[in-house]
């Protein structure tokens, strides 16, 4: 037998030649994790990096925003000038159009004859006359000073019942006696309705134009408590004319925020084939749709993504395309690297779509129809993508709702691809007032407000004078519904 530490040299496992042992062995797998863990934080560290670009750019945004959102007059409403912009003016070229000028007037009230002076001024010489020109100036006469009628009414007693008897003139717009003789005329009525609805001028800038333009002086408060009067004289007319927006082959609504006391409120807009509807109401609800158009309303509806809308179960929708196409601006302006190809492509997809539909006249109608089914195929190929992205899949989910309605225009040729026409009705009399006027005080304000844009827009739409409508509304015996459109009164 040998000695001790020959016996334990025996025992001892021997290490197979060529095979790691396990400290080795833990040292590579030591060395994978370090590794994987390194490209991990690198990783982290570059959507960190991402994550800080972005916020740093939506920081830059929301102070963008919130500074456009205190002065948006001009020149601060469109952000810095271009480098390069635009000319100003007509485009040169046959392409867009006749040049026109000012039309020479039919008639001339003055003649004025400008002759040669008897020498130059420069070096005094004698001067020869080589043509007669023409020139035309068109101006206003001086403002003629307010006509004051006096009504000398004979009031009478039947003799039997004992009943008071007050005749009426044609040209009275009152009854009233005593305290209330004294009162302002139709037709200043109207003009004062005019400027203060669809020119957004404030009652007291009202008085003082009229007083300054024409004599007539008056407060205030007297031109507005007119012309609460002359709404409840329009009612007959506004209930006809939401008869005729139900009866209309074709609306575009829209609705903006309104203040009524401070409280917020909701100023509708329906605008239909020559024939304009205006509400303010409590809800944005599809309530609202329904009791302007009726739950029954089979035309033509152009409008926004907004839920309420598809109450109109009949109707024939379309989608506003622009609001879709502004939507992916927004989502472009924040995406990055792979972000932005579902908004590249829709709006892609909705490029094509208009000018399709402005080649229809020149295309045969299976080649239109051919066109309009790759526009369809490619719409419906995005739509089937489930994006990760928030921005680009909360967008893809209202397309998906919207799909139906994303290209009836292409179907309809009357049916309009955007709701531009409501934007602008609402543009002019409601936003800009909102801004001037801080919108109504009450409810019975607010309503009058609609009845007078409705009133002014629908005459508007016809070529009709307003204050003209106004006039004969005011002079009624009793309130009535009231043709627009009417010739005009003395």
């Amino acid at each position: 037998m040998g000695t001790t530490a020959e016996v334990v040299e025996e025992r001892r496992p021997r290490r197979s030649r060529g095979r790691p042992g396990t400290a080795e062995v833990a040292q590579v797998f030591l060395q994978r994790r370090l590794e994987e863990a390194e490209q991990e934080l690198r990783r982290l560290r570059a959507r960190v990096a991402e994550q800080d670009e972005a916020e740093r750019r939506l920081l830059a945004r929301i102070d963008e925003l919130q500074r456009a959102g205190k002065r948006q007059a001009s020149p601060f409403s469109k952000g810095d000038p271009k480098c390069r912009p635009k000319r100003p003016g007509r485009k040169a070229g046959s392409a867009y159009g006749v040049r026109h000028g000012r039309a020479r007037p039919d008639h001339v009230d003055e003649e004025y004859e400008v002759s040669l002076p008897d020498c130059c001024e420069r070096c005094g010489g004698a001067l020869k006359e080589v043509r007669l020109a023409e020139q035309f100036q068109i101006d206003l006469r001086p403002p003629p000073p307010p006509i004051v009628r006096r009504f000398r009414i004979h009031v009478g007693k039947c003799g039997d019942c004992g009943r008071r008897v007050q005749p009426r003139h044609s040209l009275q717009t009152s009854d009233a006696l005593g305290a209330a003789a004294v009162q302002l005329g139709p037709r200043v009525v109207g003009l004062a309705t005019l400027l203060n609805k669809d020119y957004g001028m404030s009652w007291g800038k009202v008085a003082r134009f009229v007083e300054r333009s024409f004599g007539l002086r008056a407060c205030r408060a007297a031109y507005c408590r007119a012309s609460l009067r002359l709404a409840s004289r329009l009612e007959p007319t506004y209930d006809a004319l939401i008869g005729a927006v139900r009866s209309s082959s074709h609306v575009t609504p829209d609705e903006t925020g309104w203040r009524v006391a401070g409280r917020r409120r909701w100023l509708w807009t329906f605008v239909g084939v020559r024939v304009t509807v205006y509400a303010i109401a409590a809800s944005r609800g599809s309530d609202v749709v329904t009791a302007v158009l009726g739950a029954d309303f089979a035309g033509g509806v152009t409008r926004d993504g907004w839920a309420a809308y598809r109450c109109l179960r009949k109707a024939s929708h379309q989608s506003c395309v622009g609001h879709h196409m502004r939507r992916c601006h927004e989502i472009l302006e924040v995406a990055k690297r792979g972000q932005a190809k579902f908004a590249h492509g829709v709006l892609r997809v909705f490029k094509a779509a208009l000018a399709l539909r402005d080649r229809r006249e020149e295309l045969t109608t299976h080649g239109f129809a051919s066109l309009r089914g790759k526009v369809e195929a490619e719409l419906d190929w995005l739509l089937s993508w489930r994006p990760r992205y928030e921005l680009n899949r909360k967008f893809r989910n209202h397309l998906e709702r919207e799909r139906p309605y994303l290209l009836t225009f292409l179907y309809d040729p009357a049916i309009e691809a955007t709701n531009w026409i409501a934007e602008q009705a609402l543009r002019g009399p409601a936003v800009i007032a909102r801004k001037l006027s801080g919108c109504s005080r009450t409810d019975r304000g607010a309503r009058c407000h609609a009845i007078h844009l409705s009133v002014i827009r629908t005459a508007a739409q016809r070529d009709a004078d307003p204050v003209d409508l106004f006039v004969r509304a005011l002079r009624a015996p009793a309130p009535r519904a009231l043709p627009l459109g009417s010739p005009p009164v003395g």
